[in-house]
């Protein structure tokens, strides 16, 4: 009628060997998390600095790259190289200031003083480049 198990369950087998992969600490998974969000805040404001160049983006620029570096542990994150195409600017500043409100995010979570600093100067940057457009026109 009913034969029992004779070998082990696959989800038992897996479930009790956990040595098998590297496990990361919660500080190890945040340092990845805001790099990620600052890499990616990075190429937005590479395509910013291409399709308007300002010394204030390509300081931006230069900061938002050591930060990768340093959560990374070294090597120098990837650069955005021409799209060949001239993208909105104000889509480009909403996608960066979404982006700093994320590294702000996760740097406060992890107490990351320097990156919640440059985080928080991105988002008031860029909220003011989105404004511009509205000051100039009128429309508020």
């Amino acid at each position: 009628m009913y034969e029992p198990i004779r070998t082990k369950s696959v989800h038992s087998t897996m479930a009790g060997n956990t040595t098998d992969f590297p496990h990361r600490s919660r500080e190890e998974e945040l340092d990845i998390q805001l790099a990620g969000h600052l890499a990616a805040l990075l190429a937005v404001t590479d395509e910013l600095r291409e399709a308007a160049p300002s010394t204030d983006l390509d300081a931006a620029a230069e900061r938002l790259a050591e930060q990768v570096a340093r959560l990374r542990g070294g090597p120098a994150p990837a650069r955005a190289g021409a799209s060949g195409g001239q993208a909105k600017l104000a889509a480009l500043h909403r996608r960066a200031h979404a982006l700093a409100g994320r590294a702000l995010v996760v740097a406060a979570s992890r107490a990351d003083t320097a990156v919640a600093i440059l985080a928080a100067e991105r988002m008031d940057a860029h909220a003011a480049a989105q404004a511009e457009p509205q000051e100039l026109t009128g429309v508020g």
